[in-house]
């Protein structure tokens, strides 16, 4: 039967309305989650992926609330010196502010002592001597630069390229661009952990796949309880049962899709197999009792406990088997008074498990291919704040490792005071071409259409910069 353009458009329109009101009764059925599970998708860089690719897939470990680059990353002795003096106008005049603003500024020196590690004498504070055992394996970015300074909109700016709500984030990009290598499980998945600090909320969004379809959407799997939450059967349905069901579903929207060709239908159909799937693949993989004990001291793991240690160890797990993008919030840095024993408490949680990930990774033969990120969505100020930092986004640092990163290397600088990014200035769109590229993506190149425009991740209003003095 042939339909009239106008009245398949106003089909669709009806189909795709009928289908996201079904979507939400499944999303009650089975979880955000689930819904927004995806399988072995292919890739969509029929132009872009014109690089040699030096990495498979991500790990970001994001320690969200904003880690003090001066207790973590970069050391700045005439900080210390300075302490307690007025914090120089020349430095502040005009900045932008957050809690400080107005208020009488001084100098806080940095609250740990920094040692050398590793043969590449790499300056890291001694409250994180695990991440001290692999600063041979990772390259430090001290000159880090974003635009938003309160925390929601800076991690949508550091996941999405903006502060505009609504984009895709970076993983949903790199998923729709890639595809993932697993039918089993979502292609990107989303931990969270607590501890250390005042514990920002993360938004769902901060996964989402704005524009792109749905299906490259990210899953948050849940570290405590059940993972992923209604995705087992209610009592009464066996497994035989509900898998007639999704096949009767599917034999239905696959007759609507034949009529209306419409790309969102094969979607719900992808995820209501997905999800079936995921019954069987998720309790597997959360099931961390069955790793040897080595592996769990290495990380400091307990199964079941939901701590970043048991998360990081997933995060392995996941990319063993064949997410492309995984990402782990720890909440707790976010240190407005008690900088000094907040760090302490803090790494306490994450320095063993950040180390341990990369040394698993490296003694597994995964870390050449596995790109793994370290950090926040902004750094703290070298200005007091009580006894601790405020906000700050004109400097501060991440570290990098594997994927095709050169380890045992700092890149960048700040100015002495730990302020400005002074030296190899990496702004966030930087950091994302980078990521690109060692994915085998030009980001120039990397778009897709949405409401007449070619957008990319990197944006259109500034040039991105891959940072090329980093790559191995």
């Amino acid at each position: 039967m042939n339909i009239h353009p106008i009245l398949q458009n106003r089909r669709s329109f009806l189909s795709t309305a009928g289908i996201g009101i079904g979507s939400t009764a499944l999303s009650t059925m089975l979880g955000n989650s689930a819904m927004a599970a995806s399988p072995a998708w292919s890739a969509n860089l029929p132009s872009a992926a014109s690089i040699p690719a030096k990495a498979k897939r991500v790990i970001f470990l994001c320690m969200a609330g904003g880690p003090s680059h001066l207790e973590t990353l970069d050391d700045k002795p005439k900080l210390r010196e300075m302490h307690g003096k007025p914090m120089p106008k020349s430095y502040t005049e005009g900045q932008p502010i957050a809690q400080l603003q107005g208020k009488a500024l001084k100098c806080l020196g940095p609250q740990h002592a920094f040692e050398k590690y590793g043969k590449s004498g790499q300056s890291i504070c001694n409250q994180f001597p695990q991440v001290g055992s692999i600063a041979d394996d990772i390259c430090i970015i001290r000159s880090m630069n974003t635009r938003q300074i309160n925390h929601d909109p800076a991690h949508t700016y550091m996941n999405t390229g903006t502060q505009i709500s609504g984009r895709p984030s970076m993983g949903s990009w790199i998923l729709y661009g890639l595809g993932a290598d697993t039918n089993d499980l979502p292609g990107f998945v989303v931990l969270t952990s607590v501890g250390g600090g005042q514990n920002q909320p993360i938004a769902s969004r901060q996964w989402h796949s704005g524009f792109l379809p749905s299906k490259y959407q990210g899953v948050h799997f849940h570290s405590k309880g059940d993972p992923v939450l209604y995705l087992g059967n209610p009592a009464g349905v066996s497994t035989e049962d509900q898998k007639s069901l999704i096949d009767s579903v599917n034999k239905l929207n696959g007759i609507r899709n034949g009529t209306l060709a419409d790309p969102e239908i094969d979607t719900k159909i992808s995820q209501y197999e997905m999800a079936f799937r995921m019954q069987a693949s998720v309790p597997d993989l959360m099931d961390v009792s069955k790793e040897p004990k080595h592996v769990l001291d290495l990380y400091g793991a307990k199964p079941g406990d939901g701590s970043f240690a048991s998360n990081c160890l997933l995060a392995r797990r996941l990319a063993e088997r064949g997410c492309r993008f995984i990402q782990l919030y720890h909440r707790g840095w976010d240190h407005h008074g008690g900088v000094k024993g907040a760090i302490s408490g803090v790494a306490k949680r994450v320095d063993k498990a950040s180390a341990a990930l990369v040394k698993d990774l490296k003694q597994r033969g995964m870390l050449e291919d596995t790109l793994v990120v370290w950090g926040g969505e902004f750094g703290r100020t070298p200005m007091a704040q009580g006894n601790g930092r405020d906000h700050h986004i004109k400097g501060f640092s991440i570290w990098m490792a594997g994927g095709g990163v050169k380890g045992g290397i700092s890149y960048g600088n700040t100015d002495e005071l730990g302020y400005n990014a002074v030296e190899d200035v990496v702004h966030v769109r930087d950091f994302h071409a980078t990521l690109l590229h060692l994915l085998g993506i030009d980001a120039q190149r990397f778009t897709f259409k949405f409401q007449g425009l070619d957008f990319r991740l990197t944006g259109v209003e500034e040039e991105a910069h891959v940072i090329r003095k980093i790559l191995a």
